[in-house]
């Protein structure tokens, strides 16, 4: 007997994409079922049939194709009884919605299938515009155009901004000077999933006899479409002057046309704008140079796959890569190609598509990963001796870089989340109680960089806005390098765009040239008063000096950890507004050091299309990953074995109650319908695309489930472990395959734990209930960084630290000793401190707990003797810790002191 899958509702789904797709689905099974058993003993059927016309009818408004021309088909179909059509049109539709939806909704005569489809909005009254406005573009399609698309109509202000959030198959809007400001249409099903962004302005709203310009709407409009999808093209339609629509009018949409003129100059608008995205002017350049009759007389032997396709002991390299890896690898810059050094050509062209993608000024492509994109920064950034202040928490990456530069770090400590292992992120009151103590010693002058990580590797996102606007109305020119090595996605999501580094950069630079700030920092300084002291800083919340703020903001992203690129391929990101004059050489001079002569091509063109990829289907892709994240939690809560071992930790337990202004927890079962305002107003927000999993309950530790379980018994791979929680990670290629395959061998898992649980003998079950509760219970807390010993620390009175000097006093081996943990407690005991030589980094939760400098701790000694994982650099337990002699700094000590008695 067939199985039909219940019709949908609103509430079970945790976004539209997913709704529309599984009540499609639901439509199709019912109209076959219908078809199959005749209507006369199908109530139940018909019913639910008419309900699923009713629940798509709003959705398809947003769409092409289907839309609501083929929905109204099916409809037509239903009340006919012609029920054998309208089973096979509906699963027809359900199919190509499956596939290529786009494509079904062009002729098929009118292009090859290789050509890419899309959909154009176009806002104005339905009555006027739609069915002459299709039928005039269609007319205008030529066989050699790259790209075809088909209109869907939007007839007021709330349809066109609810299309952009549903139709992820937009492109460009058209928007025409009259539409209607709200919906006729009953848009509760959908509105629920973006509560808020589908608001129509109060501005919308003016009546016609008190517009002083015809188009003041268009253009509020289109500023909300642009802050929802700022990759998509506008262009506004006006009967009014359009020569002074453009003068006023033109920073908001990408052309202007006139009402009563030709839309031929609209259409080939359209397919220019798309084209520009397009583009992948080096990925372009590399496959036409793969594709010329060439000479190798240069390095690189696998050049043209000459020294590969001949061998007799390597075939198997030239069969598993293919050709067209080895035609595409040179040594050559010229040609038609380029160098990533000092670029001028498609890899010129390609940093600056990257640019404007990921709103930044300037982008930088890095083939050796965000590691080495770390290290450029901060040594453009930093000199020897100036002040850094970064999480402690952070990539090792940061610390290596800080070394080389010689900078003095201070480091900032995380919140702590002691009951499952990890750490958050870091307060802004933590940031600036730092800075107004240094600001107290006379040094803030020397700190130059605040670097952070965002999101964290567990999925907790900053409020970038807001800390660097405290933090300039404190240190006006302090510059920012934020590490979103998790985070390149975010752009492309009108929710997470806001807390990425580039968007506040531009909202900071936005808001203090617009009029009006000034006065409102002046009202904001005499309510401080003229001389505030630090609690009164820590607590209010600050502004700063609109004569005085420069926004120099810089983001390092690993493309290949969340969109296409092959593995190390990374960017940097650029926004400061002193960059010409301050930077330029230096960031030049870092670039250099840190970037190979030879850099991979392959990574670098992969990146090009990554780039492509993200402006014009990211959009889709984020929404996609978003709703498999969804799905994934709710799978195991709803599952009634699964959810009796296993559970998500949820916001509350990952960000406290004081972080969270708002009171909202998510992710929510409504996806992203109030995500928008925690976002928003709190200080820290959790990515719902990252899922913690608590697994204390199987009384396996993380390290055995990750390894023994998932990876090696069924080839699946986690993010990161703790004694009692295993990362999972969604990303834009998983799939809803992937979900079902991993909730189908957790279970397997746990019905294999339950059938062994209820086989044991007396002795063993016990041994199992001990093991569930070590690991169920606290473990170890993170411990605070310590300090610096002052012998590496240039002020008396402030904590920063010269990691440099004590990472290269560590290079002379009568400096150092190995001590094992007994005989570090004992000195400890005995009054005398214990320095650290080297980096001691145990891998989870993978930042150092010990900095060559850093004072050895009783918290330090208690947190490594509990810790059970596998993997621990910078310490060996056969011979203990490095650390320093005393004779080493009783030396360095002294010279330290004298350095700062001579100043």
């Amino acid at each position: 007997m067939h199985e039909v899958t219940e019709p949908p509702t609103a509430g079970t789904h945790n976004s539209v994409g997913q709704l529309r797709a599984d009540a499609w689905s639901s439509l199709a099974d019912l109209a076959r079922l219908l078809s199959a058993r005749g209507p006369d003993t199908q109530t139940g059927v018909t019913a639910r049939i008419e309900e699923l016309f009713e629940l798509l009818a709003p959705i398809e408004n947003c769409w092409a194709f289907p839309g609501t021309a083929r929905l109204e088909e099916l409809r037509r179909l239903y009340e006919e009884g012609k029920l054998q059509r309208l089973a096979g049109r509906a699963e027809a539709l359900d199919r190509a919605l499956g596939g290529d939806g786009h494509r079904g909704a062009i002729s098929p005569e009118a292009v090859s299938s290789a050509v890419p489809a899309f959909e154009v909005l176009v806002v104005g009254d339905p009555d006027q515009v739609e069915e002459a406005l299709r039928e005039e573009l269609r007319r205008m399609r030529r066989a050699e155009d790259e790209f075809v698309y088909e209109v869907v109509v939007a007839p007021s202000f709330e349809d066109a901004v609810i299309a952009s959030l549903v139709n992820s198959s937009l492109q460009a809007v058209v928007i025409h000077h009259r539409f209607a400001d709200r919906s006729r249409h009953d848009l509760r099903v959908v509105r629920r999933f973006f509560e808020g962004a589908a608001a129509v302005p109060a501005s919308a709203g003016i009546p016609e006899a008190e517009r002083r310009h015809g188009e003041e709407r268009a253009q509020v409009l289109g500023d909300q479409l642009r802050s929802l999808r700022p990759e998509l093209d506008l262009y506004l339609v006006s009967e009014a002057s359009v020569e002074t629509t453009a003068g006023r009018l033109g920073r908001c949409f990408r052309r202007i046309f006139h009402a009563r003129e030709g839309l031929l100059e609209l259409h080939l608008s359209i397919l220019q704008g798309v084209a520009e995205r397009f583009r992948a002017p080096f990925f372009t350049a590399l496959r036409a140079h793969s594709r010329r009759p060439t000479g190798v007389f240069h390095a690189l032997p696998v050049s043209r796959g000459t020294s590969v396709v001949g061998s007799r002991w390597i075939p198997e390299m030239a069969r598993f890569y293919g050709l067209n890896v080895f035609l595409a690898e040179t040594s050559a810059t010229s040609g038609g190609l380029d160098s990533l050094l000092a670029p001028t050509g498609p890899l010129r062209e390609a940093q600056d598509l990257a640019a404007a993608a990921f709103g930044a000024r300037r982008t930088y492509f890095v083939t050796n990963g965000t590691s080495t994109a770390n290290k450029i920064v901060v040594q453009a950034m930093v000199r020897p001796g100036d002040i850094v202040l970064v999480d402690r928490n952070c990539h090792k990456s940061h610390h290596y870089g800080l070394v080389l530069a010689g900078a003095h770090v201070v480091y900032l400590d995380a919140y702590p989340l002691d009951e499952y292992g990890m750490s958050g992120a870091v307060p802004v009151e933590e940031i600036k109680r730092k800075l107004l103590m240094l600001k107290r010693h006379g040094a803030l002058d020397r700190v130059k960089l605040l670097m952070l990580t965002n999101c964290t590797f567990d999925g907790v996102v900053y409020n970038p806005s807001r800390v660097m606007e405290e933090c300039l109305a404190l240190k006006p020119d302090l510059a920012f390098l934020w590490d979103e090595a998790w985070f390149a996605f975010a752009r492309f999501h009108p929710v997470y765009r806001s807390r990425t580094a580039m968007a506040a950069a531009r909202e900071l630079t936005d808001r203090y040239h617009r009029a009006g700030y000034a006065e409102e920092y002046a009202t904001h300084q005499e309510r401080l008063g003229d001389d505030p002291d630090d609690e009164t800083l820590l607590r209010r919340r600050l502004m700063p000096d609109p004569e005085r703020v420069r926004v120099r903001v810089y983001a390092t992203q690993s493309t290949h950890k969340t969109l296409t690129s092959l593995r190390q391929g990374s960017m940097i990101h650029v926004f400061d507004q002193d960059f010409r004059h301050k930077t330029a050489e230096t960031f030049r001079e870092a670039y250099m050091t840190h970037t190979s002569t030879s850099p991979n091509y392959q990574i670098l063109a992969s990146m090009d299309l990554g780039r492509r990829q993200a402006v014009l289907e990211g959009f889709e892709l984020v929404q996609k990953q978003l709703e498999q994240a969804g799905v994934l939690r709710d799978a195991i809560e709803q599952h009634p074995l699964l959810s009796r071992y296993l559970r998500f930790l949820t916001t509350p337990e990952l960000i406290p109650r004081r972080f969270r202004s708002s009171g909202i927890e998510q992710p929510l079962r409504t996806g992203l319908a109030r995500m928008g305002r925690a976002w928003e107003e709190d200080e820290f927000v959790l990515d719902p695309a990252r899922a913690t999993l608590h697994i204390g309950l199987t009384g396996v530790d993380g390290e055995t489930f990750k390894h023994e379980l998932l990876m090696d018994r069924y080839g699946v791979q986690v993010n990161k472990t703790t004694r009692n929680t295993l990362l999972f990670m969604t990303n834009i290629g998983t799939t809803r395959s992937a979900v079902a395959y991993l909730i189908e061998v957790l279970v397997k898992i746990v019905e294999d734990l339950e059938e062994r649980v209820g086989e044991m003998a007396p002795g063993e079950r016990a041994a199992h209930h001990r093991s569930v509760n070590g690991v169920g219970s606290r473990p170890a807390a993170l411990p605070d960084f310590s300090a610096f010993h002052p012998a590496f620390r240039p002020g008396a009175d402030t904590p920063e630290g010269d990691m440099r000097a004590a990472f290269f006093l560590a290079y002379d081996e009568t400096a150092c000793e190995h001590l094992s943990a007994a005989e570090i407690t004992e000195a400890l005991a005995e009054g005398r401190p214990v320095v650290s030589a080297t980096f001691v980094t145990p891998y989870p939760p993978g930042f150092p707990v010990l900095v060559p400098g850093q004072v050895v701790s009783k918290e330090v000694l208690a947190y490594m003797a509990a810790l059970d994982t596998r993997e621990i650099h910078g310490y060996d337990p056969a011979t203990g810790y490095r650390v320093f002699t005393e004779t080493a700094l009783g030396a360095r000590l002294a010279d330290a002191r004298r350095a700062r008695g001579r100043e």
